[in-house]
């Protein structure tokens, strides 16, 4: 009941969508079911800037759906893990906080600011897909609220201050490791949706902590 209460179902949900496409496309790949179902579903759901230009779509709507559907979509299961683990912290604080219908606001914001970003920043036409950039979203919301209950009872905003260097620092050891292949453009764009979106969902400052 609790669970309920508090909108974790609509998390379950969503990672449960994630990882079933991805343990369909996995088997597509080990050879247990059709072939090539990666590459077809990132076809037809990453996220290609050169369908922004003159690109021909596989179908009518894919110059706008994909600036979702992409977030549905992973690179492996190492990094399906790693984005619902993130997924399941971050969004379990976000709704703690301000509910399901917003989380739900906040998140589709981060997915359309995180695939803006990749269309205006990235240098070249490679697809883009993975959920990083909601949970960028969800984290620049988490650090708004964050700096705005910190203001409000005039304390330090060292720890935000803090967190966005970690989240700078994250994205550079990434993008090393990557060899350049990390869709920094998708988590800058994620993260600012996120915290816009956050102060215009909920300006309320919360008290500070009782011991």
């Amino acid at each position: 009941m609790a669970l309920l209460k508090r909108g974790r179902p609509v998390l379950i949900g969503l990672i449960a969508l994630c990882a079933a496409i991805e343990l369909v496309l996995s088997l597509s790949d080990a050879g247990l079911l059709p072939p090539r179902l990666r590459a077809l579903a990132y076809d037809y759901g990453g996220f290609w800037p050169g369908l922004l230009g003159n690109w021909k779509p596989n179908y009518p709507a894919q110059p706008y759906a994909m600036f979702v559907t992409y977030s549905v979509l992973h690179g492996g299961l190492a990094h399906l893990a790693v984005n619902m683990v993130t997924l399941w912290s971050l969004g379990g604080a976000v709704l703690d906080r301000v509910g399901a219908w917003r989380f739900a606001l906040l998140y589709g914001a981060s997915i359309l600011g995180g695939a803006a970003g990749f269309a205006l920043l990235a240098p070249d036409l490679r697809p883009m897909v993975g959920a990083s950039g909601a949970l960028f979203g969800l984290a620049g919301g988490l650090i708004a609220w964050a700096s705005l209950d910190r203001v409000t009872y005039r304390e330090t905003l060292w720890p935000v201050i803090r967190a966005v260097l970690l989240l700078l620092g994250l994205n550079a050891v990434l993008w090393w490791a990557m060899h350049g292949m990390l869709a920094w453009q998708t988590h800058l764009g994620g993260f600012l949706a996120g915290a816009l979106c956050a102060l215009a969902l909920d300006r309320r400052a919360l008290g500070p902590e009782e011991p």
